[in-house]
């Protein structure tokens, strides 16, 4: 974590697709890596980072959309130019020309989430970053098939007489309430850390 003088970006994150929306409000280091706004936001919305994940963004520079995140050889054709999510800054990317992007965590269930850039600000004394300032809504299951498969899950354990209640209750461990959001759980890891540790 980091403690000393500089300013920091504000950013909402949104779910996308699904309501009520499912959002998130953090505050973070302008000189953070897109890999550690990645683990910050996965940490924030609650996701267990088990999952490849993007930025889909502009190059500022050339306006091309970009692909940022781990490179890694995965022997598919993306037709689209990748970049290291640990190499490239945020700062370098979002401004007041540019204040979103897309995010997208596991490739398969595919969650969207739209990440908005609010304001830079100066930090506060004695405050450590990646801070939390606000949020609503339960971070969906992990693997439970996307927006479509999330709304089909809510469904289920909301009807005790549906034919997939006991089992989806089961698998969600008996208590699950969509609506709940506890900023007390939310805590940050540290990046540099989380990198070496799932890729040495």
């Amino acid at each position: 974590m980091i403690q000393k003088s500089f300013s920091v970006y504000r950013f909402k994150i949104e779910l996308k697709d699904f309501e009520p929306t499912i959002w998130r409000r953090i505050q973070v280091p302008e000189d953070y890596t897109f890999w550690d706004l990645h683990v910050a936001i996965t940490d924030a919305m609650g996701w267990a980072d088990y999952h490849l994940h993007q930025f889909m963004i502009n190059d500022p520079e050339t306006n091309e959309e970009v692909s940022i995140r781990i490179q890694m050889e995965d022997g598919f054709d993306w037709n689209i130019e990748i970049r290291d999510s640990y190499e490239e800054k945020i700062s370098d990317y979002f401004s007041k020309d540019q204040p979103e992007c897309d995010y997208e965590y596991d490739f398969g269930d595919s969650w969207e989430h739209l990440v908005t850039l609010e304001k830079s600000e100066r930090d506060q004394e004695g405050q450590i970053y990646p801070r939390l300032l606000g949020g609503e809504g339960t971070c969906p299951p992990e693997d439970v098939g996307g927006v479509n498969g999330y709304r089909e899950f809510l469904e289920a354990i909301d009807d005790p007489e549906h034919k997939d209640h006991d089992r989806y209750l089961r698998w969600a461990g008996w208590d699950f309430d969509p609506n709940a959001f506890n900023p007390q759980q939310v805590k940050f890891r540290d990046p540099e850390k989380t990198y070496r540790q799932y890729y040495g």
